[in-house]
């Protein structure tokens, strides 16, 4: 678990991901939460690369505020991270604070040299959210948008 100020992070076990994906009522996530569970199962002993992450409040309430994942770790020793916030949450910089946190966990993991991220072109919110968490533009163009990168120092 990644403890920050207000929030609690860990990643969620299969069953718990099992339960979203039967509950998820939009296909495209329904269908990218199958993905990431698929990569539990087929890679249990890195399955936090894989796992759906749940950002919870540490104030007692329990209450999930939002999600984020990673897709996969490369062989060039990069992470890709997603996320998103519940709508009652946003604008609180509850993901600002998850993000900078996993970030700083995830440099620390043995065979990571790089996390990049992927915004929609218009969504300002994720991009400011990435640059306060110390990304920057790659200068590539990925399929959802541009991308950004955080390299370890001295990488």
């Amino acid at each position: 678990m990644i403890k920050t100020e207000r929030l609690n992070i860990f990643p969620l076990s299969d069953k718990e991901m099992e339960d979203i994906i039967y509950n998820e009522t939009d296909a495209v996530l329904k269908a990218a939460y199958s993905e990431m569970l698929a990569g539990c199962i087929k890679n249990p002993e890195k399955r936090i690369w894989h796992a759906l992450w749940a950002l919870q409040l540490n104030d007692g309430s329990g209450k999930t505020v939002g999600t984020l994942s990673f897709k996969g770790l490369n062989d060039n020793g990069m992470v890709e991270i997603g996320y998103g916030i519940y709508p009652d949450f946003e604008g609180k910089g509850y993901m600002t604070e998850a993000v900078s946190a996993v970030v700083k966990w995830a440099a620390e993991q043995p065979g990571v040299s790089s996390i990049e991220a992927e915004t929609e072109p218009d969504n300002i919110a994720s991009q400011k959210v990435l640059q306060k968490a110390g990304f920057i533009p790659s200068g590539v163009m990925g399929k959802e948008g541009p991308r950004f990168i955080w390299k370890k120092p001295g990488k």
